[in-house]
């Protein structure tokens, strides 16, 4: 997929959760409920050359899941200190499904409780 269409799939997948709103329209796009970022997309980010998400992730996440698969994850600059996990959406095997269970886990680390209810 190209990064326009790999954005295009983010944007579907993070805009169906309550109140979230997209900030960029370019190659880095984040998106926020009620003003707080859970999820960046990027393509080719500082040049890069790859197409990637940056969630927000539980304590342990990150480790978890860069240590069971560093193709497909990374720790993100700037974000990653911060327990943030990267997802290369260009990466063989990636799977959907999961890639939308971690937006969905972002964004109910970060909403209100109530809203992150409306998504449990």
């Amino acid at each position: 997929m190209t990064g326009d269409r790999l954005r295009e799939r983010v944007r579907g997948i993070a805009t169906a959760l309550p109140e979230v709103t997209a900030d960029g329209e370019g190659p880095h796009v984040g998106y926020r409920v009620r003003k707080k970022t859970f999820l960046w997309f990027l393509d080719d980010h500082h040049g890069d050359g790859r197409v990637v998400l940056h969630v927000k992730a539980a304590p342990g996440a990150q480790q978890a899941l860069v240590g069971a698969d560093p193709v497909r994850f990374h720790v993100p600059s700037y974000l990653g200190a911060r327990g943030w996990v990267g997802v290369d959406l260009e990466a063989p095997g990636l799977d959907w499904a999961e890639v939308s269970e971690l937006v969905r886990e972002a964004y109910r680390l970060t909403a209100p409780k109530r809203l992150a209810a409306e998504v449990e």
